[in-house]
């Protein structure tokens, strides 16, 4: 059985717009609440390393969206079956890329870390353009 939690308030009137988590903290928060949910609701234990996983994910999202994107346009958690699939939307059209470690003179850079944990941890990420511009990058992390 499917089950999805929006991380929108549902006591928002038709109509209105949906409260967009743009912060990693906002996401992690929102990331944790929906997991919790589930876990309630289904009445089986959240692994803790699991979420951690998990939110590590949502917040390196977040992060390569605020620095490399242009911000946050949109955030979705589904929280279903054995996994927790994350959506980030930014309104930037450029893919993620790996850095390598080290420039061309052979010093290191700083940073580079975000995508290859998010690859490393996610069992299926896709990237895929908008309509009106940017992309969303879906990550599916498992929770089992």
């Amino acid at each position: 059985m499917s089950e999805e939690r929006p991380t929108a308030p549902l006591l928002q009137p038709p109509g209105a717009p949906r409260a967009v988590p743009a912060r990693p903290a906002e996401v992690r928060e929102a990331v944790a609440r929906a997991v919790s949910e589930r876990c309630r609701a289904t009445r089986t234990a959240c692994d803790s390393d699991a979420l951690a996983d998990v939110l590590l994910v949502a917040s390196e999202l977040t992060t390569n969206a605020i620095l490399h994107g242009g911000g946050v346009t949109d955030f979705r958690v589904d929280v279903s079956g054995p996994g927790v699939r994350l959506s980030v939307s930014d309104r930037s059209d450029e893919l993620p890329v790996v850095v390598p470690r080290t420039d061309p003179r052979g010093r290191r850079r700083p940073g580079g870390h975000g995508w290859p944990i998010v690859c490393r941890l996610a069992r299926d990420v896709r990237v895929s353009d908008l309509p009106s511009g940017g992309k969303c990058i879906t990550a599916l992390v498992p929770l089992i």
